[in-house]
């Protein structure tokens, strides 16, 4: 897990939180210049953990689409409430349940292995553990608003305001993450990840 004594300014660490910030800074994209995004495929090490790793984030991308499709769907009178009550009840679930768990084993395996790497992206490693702090409170907004749709109680537009704010925040981190996160097991190895 991502050190607890962060000694980054408040300041600094304001601006770097997932709802301010706009990519990771220049400093923590070392390794990201030295392997870009379009060359992730082709390497050596891709295949296995980062392939893997990948699909689960495309997967959370995929989850929130749909619910935001649903949503609007319904709100347009092209999708029954009840239809999307039993979508969103499925589908929002398993989303819950998979960011938790994604996220537990980032925080308690992946993280502390990964950071002793590289010392010079400590940093980014404590925007990635702050991220899931933040993370924690966006998934229990999606859930009191998914909650809401389901027992009625709240209006369709409501719930896809907060999910727009979700998606939005989720997309930010899981994109910082995988610019920080892929090009160390690409350059080091997977070694005791796996």
């Amino acid at each position: 897990m991502p050190r607890k004594d962060d000694s980054t300014p408040k300041s600094m660490r304001d601006a770097l939180s997932l709802k301010e910030r706009d990519g990771l800074p220049e400093a923590l994209r070392v390794l990201l210049h030295s392997l870009p995004r379009e060359t992730w495929e082709h390497h050596p090490q891709f295949h296995g953990l980062v392939s893997f790793w990948l699909d689960r984030h495309l997967m959370f991308r995929r989850l929130m689409d749909g619910l935001r499709r649903d949503a609007e769907a319904e709100m347009d009178a092209r999708m029954e409430t009840a239809a999307l009550q039993a979508r969103l009840s499925r589908q929002g679930g398993m989303l819950v349940q998979q960011l938790h768990g994604h996220h537990e084993i980032e925080d308690t395996h992946y993280f502390p292995v990964l950071q002793g790497f590289d010392p010079r992206l400590q940093a980014g490693f404590d925007i990635l553990d702050r991220d899931h702090h933040a993370l924690d409170g966006l998934i229990d907004g999606f859930i009191g608003a998914a909650n809401g749709v389901l027992q009625s109680q709240l209006e369709t537009g409501r719930y896809r305001d907060e999910l727009l704010r979700f998606e939005r925040l989720l997309s930010r981190h899981l994109e910082d993450e995988e610019d920080l996160i892929v090009p160390v097991i690409l350059k080091y190895g997977a070694g005791h990840l796996s």
